[in-house]
């Protein structure tokens, strides 16, 4: 129990510094930064544009993780709330919802599959390759703390262990060596990803807590936007829900990326222009200095790229070259989709380099030789440059370089909503409750 509280004081706590630290590089006189706060607690959470395909997708619990997948990708979305199929006719939230499910969920439960899959290929035994996915799980923390050929396997390994289980490998007459066997199955990885055990039959409920990174905690219609900024900032929630109390749909999802394409829209307003005007290290920006910014090298592993961003809980990695790290590409948690959904990537996956990847992504998508920037500015740009960067590429992040495209930061949509408020004492206990910090603290 004493750990348990620890664990969820280290959750608000690392909110806590994270804010502080914002709100002591902020270069803004006082009088500006409560202007802005009271003009976010006018604005009620009910004038928000509504989401762009004109409804709130739902995934019910009980979807499997391959159509989860593609519901996302073919809505184009990264995420969505999971509805609990056994409460479809109550009007409260805590029973009809179960949470949030998104790529970065299902990126980590499948290389964490993969690494279980690959411990028991390399275990060697008839006993742990033939027993199925049971028997996998069974390996536990051992399989999840191992390095070298399994951390390399990847979810190339996964596919080759959910195959072995399923006696695809037997037939084929394929080894027990995780290596040996990812290269034979070829085109079959996208089949068996998809098609065989565990994938197959693997729900979306079944991961939704073990992979939850935010707490679920909708806002009303008449809350303020002040809220949903500090929701979306200090608390590190990704998309806030809008539910109206009484009726058992969430009537808005508003995300990080439409707050700031918003702000976006704000431009010509004096408010807006007065900050958007001041150059970004005014502000702080960017907060993240160059020896924490997590990189990738152009000629590493693509499955590396996933990797170090599932380790870390972050959306997206520069692509660099050299010892001074140049940018030269940039790679998302999105791009998993390509990964996922198309088998002229997933069959190659195993050796693909992160450029290799990126330009082989380009021509899936028929953009031959457009190979796209990465979206960088500069330590003297405005925060108003950036703001439109991020909402006209929409984009969640833009690196920040300086002489010979070094990159020395970077800043993300958290980072920037951060920027024009602050939180009053004791905000979200009155106006959202206890049981809200309750939440915010899983």
């Amino acid at each position: 129990m004493a750990q348990e509280q620890e664990v969820r004081y280290s959750a608000l706590s690392n909110c806590e510094s994270y804010f502080e630290r914002i709100q002591s590089t902020k270069k803004l006189p006082k009088f500006l930064q409560e202007t802005l706060n009271d003009a976010f607690a006018r604005i009620p959470v009910s004038s928000f544009p509504g989401v762009s395909v004109g409804r709130v997708i739902e995934i019910p619990a009980d979807t499997t993780i391959p159509h989860a997948v593609k519901i996302l990708s073919e809505c184009n979305i990264l995420s969505a709330p999971v509805t609990n199929p056994n409460a479809r006719a109550s009007i409260n939230w805590r029973e009809r919802y179960l949470g949030i499910v998104d790529y970065s969920a299902i990126i980590l439960w499948v290389m964490e599959s993969a690494e279980l899959a690959a411990a028991s290929l390399s275990a060697g035994s008839a006993t742990a390759i033939g027993v199925g996915a049971g028997a996998v799980g069974a390996l536990g923390a051992l399989a999840l703390g191992a390095t070298g050929p399994i951390a390399v396997a990847g979810i190339a390994a996964a596919a080759v262990g959910a195959a072995v289980a399923g006696g695809v490998a037997v037939d084929r007459g394929i080894g027990k060596d995780a290596a040996t066997a990812a290269d034979s199955l070829g085109q079959d990885f996208y089949k068996v990803l998809l098609q065989e055990e565990p994938f197959k039959s693997t729900t979306v409920q079944s991961i939704l807590k073990s992979y939850r990174w935010a707490p679920f905690l909708p806002v009303t219609l008449d809350n303020s936007m002040l809220g949903v900024l500090l929701l979306l900032s200090k608390y590190r929630l990704r998309n806030v829900p809008v539910i109206e109390p009484g009726k058992p749909d969430i009537k808005n999802y508003i995300t990080q990326s439409a707050v700031v394409q918003g702000l976006e829209r704000c431009r010509g307003r004096d408010w807006f222009d007065c900050i958007a005007a001041r150059p970004i290290s005014d502000l702080g920006l960017p907060f993240m200095s160059c020896n924490e910014v997590i990189t990738i090298q152009s000629q590493e592993l693509i499955l590396e790229a996933f990797k170090r961003m599932r380790d870390n809980h972050i959306g997206g990695l520069p692509v660099v070259e050299g010892p001074k790290n140049r940018i030269v590409g940039n790679i998302s948690i999105r791009d998993i989709r390509y990964l996922l959904l198309k088998p002229e990537i997933f069959s190659n996956f195993r050796k693909l380099t992160v450029m290799d990847f990126i330009k082989t992504v380009v021509m899936l998508i028929q953009d031959v030789g457009k190979l796209a920037p990465p979206i960088i500015c500069k330590l003297d740009s405005t925060l108003g440059s950036v703001i439109h960067s991020l909402a006209s590429k929409s984009v969640h992040r833009i690196y920040v370089v300086a002489a010979d495209d070094e990159v020395v930061g970077v800043i993300t949509l958290r980072d920037v909503i951060s920027c024009f408020i602050f939180e009053p004492p004791n905000y979200i206990i009155n106006n959202f409750g206890f049981s809200a910090e309750e939440m915010l603290n899983q």
